[in-house]
């Protein structure tokens, strides 16, 4: 991020999202003052100018290049932007939304915040209204959004959408949509530029898309980083398990990373059955290939809802002899009643831990014993800032060098 550069990066906060967002402006203005910082430095040091001096050229400069006069600057200290874009978001009696962007954003880049799995009470019309919103109320939330944001002259449109909705339909069985590609296309034909989210439910998604690009996120480095805190992953008697077919390539890039074997529980479905709840499933047998037996033993999965799956993972891993059993969601849904499901199994002594990241929001989550929080605000602080400035992300795309390193000990 250049230091006059943020003048024309924005960000918009859909209601459900705005928690996530206001974390993630935390670390823009975070990455902000460091690089303006390092920028002060370098141009004292190369024009043999005083600092103050450089700040108070460059104070200069931002002010003659932005609109609109900051009376803040003139005590040649760094503020940096704000970043958020003041919005009212308007709830009508018959459920119709609308988004007003309440400040000029003629030129900016925006990206827009939602979370669609925040199913906590929202406030609208200026905190008159409470209301809790379902996926579908989310994404037509979002819709509004896109649009007002395109009438209002934006120059680029960005989703930041943690949870990209509909992803588990992506995959045709019978007389049935595609529902995850014909969201991906309704955003397209708003105009959006590109859809930042995090470890998407299927790869194939984003082949759906013709203009959009989709930059998929992943969170296992900080993953690793909180695993590293709760149990010692280079231990010999520590073993990453795959708790179905589906999550066989994630869980092998942590084996791979932790120099572990992998494991496999293999469960077969019947499919005539609707999965209501954890207690209620279509898992009709399981099978285990591999040892867990005296075994610490740490699964991974891109989305936890119901819970039913992994409690049945676990139980059948500790009835194979496994010690302790860790789980890590990079996308805790925790649908319905899932979250008493995994209190009676922790009683039970089921697991250890669920490492889950803050991409959903969640309160009843935090207060949970068993429940580890890790932060991606700051990676998706990284992307935002990275493409608002047309920089590479294949680093961050591409994060086994940074685990290796963090792994080694190696700077």
């Amino acid at each position: 991020m250049h230091y006059s550069s943020p003048a024309n990066l924005a960000i918009v906060a859909c209601p459900g999202g705005e928690a996530f967002a206001d974390q993630v402006i935390v670390h823009l203005k975070n990455q902000y003052r460091h690089i303006f910082g390092k920028a002060v430095e370098e141009m004292s040091r190369r024009f043999n100018m005083e600092p103050n001096e450089v700040m108070r050229r460059i104070n200069f400069i931002n002010e003659i290049t932005t609109s609109g006069m900051n009376p803040r600057s003139r005590d040649m200290k760094l503020h940096a932007p704000d970043f958020k874009v003041p919005t009212r978001f308007t709830m009508f009696p018959n459920g119709e939304v609308k988004a007003e962007i309440l400040k000029s954003i003629r030129g900016k880049n925006i990206f827009i915040v939602q979370d669609v799995e925040n199913h906590y009470p929202l406030k609208f019309n200026d905190c008159t209204l409470t209301k809790t919103l379902s996926v579908n109320d989310h994404l037509m939330m979002i819709y509004v959004t896109v649009d007002a944001v395109k009438q209002a002259g934006a120059r680029s449109t960005t989703l930041v959408i943690p949870t990209y909705p509909y992803a588990r339909q992506h995959r045709r069985k019978g007389r049935e949509g595609v529902t995850s590609s014909r969201v991906g296309r309704i955003f397209e034909s708003l105009g959006v530029d590109c859809l930042i989210t995090l470890d998407i439910h299927s790869r194939e998604i984003g082949n759906a898309f013709c203009r959009m690009r989709l930059e998929n996120l992943h969170a296992s480095y900080q993953i690793i980083q909180k695993l590293s805190q709760l149990v010692p992953p280079g231990s010999e008697d520590f073993v990453v398990a795959a708790p179905d077919t589906g999550s066989i390539d994630r869980n092998k890039f942590y084996a791979t990373a932790l120099k572990k074997p992998l494991a496999l529980i293999y469960k077969e479905r019947d499919y005539s059955k609707i999965t209501k709840d954890a207690a209620d499933n279509n898992i009709a047998e399981i099978k285990l290939l591999g040892n867990v037996k005296d075994k610490t033993v740490f699964m991974a999965d891109d989305m936890l809802g119901t819970g039913g799956t992994m409690l049945k993972a676990m139980k059948f891993l500790k009835e194979q002899g496994a010690v302790k059993v860790l789980c890590a969601v990079s996308l805790p849904l925790f649908t319905g009643d899932a979250v008493k499901f995994f209190d009676e199994a922790y009683r039970m002594g089921l697991f250890h831990r669920i490492i889950g990241t803050n991409a959903v929001y969640h309160e009843e989550l935090l207060k949970r014993e068993w429940y580890a929080s890790v932060d991606v605000t700051k990676l998706f602080a990284q992307i935002i800032s990275r493409i608002h400035q047309g920089l590479s992300i294949s680093s961050i795309l591409d994060n086994r060098k940074v685990i290796v390193k963090s792994l080694t000990g190696k700077s």
